[in-house]
């Protein structure tokens, strides 16, 4: 808040107020001037000494610039120079960890350090991007390194996932301020494998966080939630069909923007533009803070805007959005619906300038090399849709009255359609549209605004935006991105509807050079260690023979090196020709051999195995469920091939006509 303030000015009862603060603390603010107090100051006001004139709008006008190219350089250089993970949202990359696969220093303190930082920064930048994403990630960088604390969960891979989808929960709680709606989200979005006993635990760890948020009490207001609203009048059966409407523009909306984004984000991929990130974002802020600044609308930050389309006009509002013509009053400090006058038709022009720009800037700003969300700027172009369409229904009503449809239920001087209701409404199905999310976003958006009343024009607009979106394409912003980068990730939505066998996706394929494999016993050491360099693979299976190919079972290439590396620093004579054995019985030897390497507490003695006949719907399914990296293929026992999550995927798009080799960590 303190650095969105600077944007603008300085406030001189004490810098780290921003400007709706520092003039709350002001005995000299009026309702018509609201925004205006000795104890805030302009820039133009502190350098030039005047408020008004030409010179003092470019004075601020550059002022504005400057901080806003400082704010974005501080955090392209912070991510480049100490944490390149902390770019982006990093919800597909939480939802990729969570399905099995490991990215090393994701979730590293660096990446929470910079990251927070650099959030901040980026976000009082004026970029158009949001926090929400971004917090997820934080709070999963904060499980993941409490996780380090204790041996039950650093050694466990699959309890230390089940505190990482805590931790999503944990992070949308605390962004939003809604703790089941955090639940949700977890389990809707993010998580792979979401058992009871997870729930329970992350619905705790959602109302610790809530709790705390509450103490805090960071938004100055004593609540909650981000965008309290207080509507007065109930919405009517007829509303439904415009909510729908906004529902299909959401949808739309959505599809658009991925397609769109994900162009653009191959675009920086493949050419020299991925080259220059630092630039890239300078020009995209420069831009961007060139373009928002004349409009008052783009020039707030998202979550203002949100607030400012949310509102309901009531007697002592003094925005351009309720600038109607003074005719009638309604009772309850609410306003009936009345004629547009000359300031709302000025701040409906300045919105549908405000929704191009944001539709457009925010394709361009999603995937930056700076911390980005994309729940405030897509709730923020719903919400300017669904003011407009509000607006331009309640002036309908007003005028026409005695027509059919609004005869019987919305009689002359009442109070019938409400904007900000639309408003709340088009924010949630643009962001159904981009994310694809349906149960766990409608009940954030009533956590978040608190109106549980208007949960069915919710459902409506957000099952209507998932249904028009899905018809241009069923992947959401997150999982495109997760493709895009080339991510191990079998989607747990979608089903797998082909008749195949394990036996047809398994490798080795005919003519491949047969299966790296290591012995129970009769290898040495040199061998093992010029099996492991002249391979790439992460695992070696474990077989009684070269002849009889009897699985025994399964070492980590990293477990090997280490035990191979610490034995030769610590054990006595343990040389290249030294035995390795991974029995319980010792082999008899020599008299002149050098001392065995026994490596059986490092093997896994019960991999996952299917047979060559197992179903591939079944073998998705568990790689799915259980989170699996591999899974080793057998036929009576006998070790015949070996499949990864990554042979799955080029599988499916061979089936799906794509391109296999584009399922490559990139």
């Amino acid at each position: 808040m303190l650095l969105v303030g600077l944007m603008s000015g300085l406030c001189l009862r004490g810098f780290w107020f921003n400007h709706e603060h520092c003039c709350w603390l002001s005995n000299e603010t009026t309702f018509q001037e609201r925004d205006r107090c000795p104890q805030w100051q302009s820039w133009a006001e502190l350098i030039t000494g005047k408020s008004e004139g030409p010179f003092a709008y470019i004075m601020n006008y550059l002022m504005y610039i400057f901080w806003a190219l400082m704010f974005s350089f501080l955090a392209v250089i912070l991510v480049r120079a100490f944490a390149p993970y902390a770019c982006g949202s990093g919800i597909p990359e939480i939802k990729t960890i969570l399905s099995g696969f490991i990215i090393r220093g994701y979730l590293g303190k660096w990446t929470l350090i910079i990251k927070t930082i650099t959030l901040v920064l980026a976000v009082s930048s004026g970029l158009s991007l949001g926090k929400e994403g971004p917090l997820v990630h934080v709070a999963c960088c904060c499980a993941n390194i409490l996780c380090h604390l204790f041996t039950k969960y650093r050694k466990n891979e699959a309890k230390r996932r089940e505190v990482l989808s805590a931790a999503a929960a944990v992070g949308v709680s605390v962004a939003f301020g809604a703790p089941i709606g955090g639940v949700l989200f977890s389990l809707e979005e993010v998580s792979y494998y979401f058992p009871l006993k997870t729930l329970w635990r992350s619905f705790f760890a959602a109302l610790v966080a809530a709790f705390t948020l509450r103490s805090i009490n960071p938004f100055g207001n004593s609540r909650l939630v981000l965008f309290y609203v207080e509507f007065h009048t109930p919405w009517h059966l007829v509303e439904l069909a415009p909510f729908i409407l906004l529902g299909i523009f959401g949808g739309l909306w959505g599809a658009l923007f991925i397609k769109a984004n994900i162009a653009w984000c191959r675009l920086r991929k493949t050419t020299c533009l991925g080259h220059y990130p630092v630039t890239e974002v300078l020009v995209v802020a420069a831009l961007t803070a060139l373009l928002a600044y004349p409009n008052s609308y783009t020039r707030m930050s998202g979550s203002e805007l949100i607030s400012e389309l949310f509102n309901d006009c009531s007697l002592l509002d003094s925005s351009q959005l309720c600038g109607y013509k003074q005719v009638n009053t309604g009772v309850d400090n609410s306003l009936a619906d009345r004629p547009a006058g000359p300031g709302l038709y000025t701040a409906l022009w300045q919105l549908a300038l405000a929704l191009v720009f944001k539709m457009m800037i925010t394709v361009i700003t999603f995937g930056m090399k700076v911390p980005s969300g994309l729940f405030i700027p897509s709730m923020a172009v719903g919400a300017i849709a669904g003011r407009l369409l509000g607006v331009g229904m309640e002036q309908l009503a007003y005028y026409n009255h005695d027509s059919v449809i609004f005869k019987g239920w919305c009689s002359q001087g009442a109070d019938c359609i409400t904007p900000g209701l639309y408003a709340m409404v088009g924010a949630a199905a643009c962001l159904g549209g981009v994310t694809r999310m349906t149960v766990s976003l409608v009940v954030i958006m009533f956590e978040l605004t608190g109106g549980l009343e208007y949960i069915v024009p919710l459902m409506a607009a957000t099952m209507t935006s998932k249904w028009v979106a899905d018809a241009f394409g069923r992947e959401g912003i997150y999982e495109a991105h997760i493709r895009l980068n080339g991510y191990p990730f079998l989607e747990p939505k979608e089903e797998f509807e082909h008749s195949s066998l394990a036996v047809d996706v398994m490798r080795p394929r005919r003519m491949d050079p047969a299966l790296a494999v290591l012995t129970q016993e009769g290898m040495t050491v040199g061998e093992v260690e010029s099996l492991v360099e002249s391979t790439h693979f992460s695992g070696f299976p474990v077989v009684v023979s070269s002849e009889s190919q009897r699985l025994v079972g399964f070492v980590l290439r990293r477990d090997l090196l280490i035990s191979i590396d610490n034995a030769r620093k610590r054990q006595d004579g343990i040389v290249s020709a030294s035995q390795v054995v991974f029995t319980e019985h010792t082999p008899l030897l020599p008299p002149d051999a050098p001392p065995l390497l026994r490596l059986r507490c490092i093997m896994d003695l019960s991999p996952f195995t299917v047979t060559d006949h197992t179903p591939m719907d079944i073998t998705v399914d568990i790689f799915r469920k259980l989170g699996l990296r591999q899974c080793l293929v057998t036929h009576n026992g006998r070790l015949l091939g070996i499949i990864t999550k990554k042979d799955i995927l080029k599988h499916m798009a061979q089936m799906a006509n794509r391109d296999p080799d584009s399922i490559l960590f990139n």
